[in-house]
């Protein structure tokens, strides 16, 4: 499913936020309760590249992610440079 970080500036205080959701919805703001704020920016977050024990690893929002983008790993990309990984479990 896709992931978006949504930033969000209030129409009436000015107040500033992100949040993320799985489209790029309108948000209330948190400082003074307007309604109905539009996302500014968004950053694209359905698929993603982390460092997970020691190696590079791509990661996507599973599709039946609901609340969370719940991901998963697609491809290990590499090692990181001078980490002590782990031995493989055999």
């Amino acid at each position: 499913m896709a992931w978006f970080r949504n930033h969000y500036r209030c129409a009436d205080c000015g107040g500033e936020w992100s949040d993320e959701w799985s489209c790029t919805c309108d948000d209330d703001c948190p400082h003074c309760g307007a309604r109905h704020m539009s996302p500014c920016k968004s950053d694209e977050l359905t698929e993603i590249i982390d460092e997970r024990d020691g190696r590079f690893v791509a990661l996507r929002s599973r599709d039946d992610a609901e609340d969370s983008p719940d991901y998963e790993e697609v491809a290990v990309l590499c090692e990181v440079p001078g980490s002590a990984r782990p031995p493989a479990k055999r």
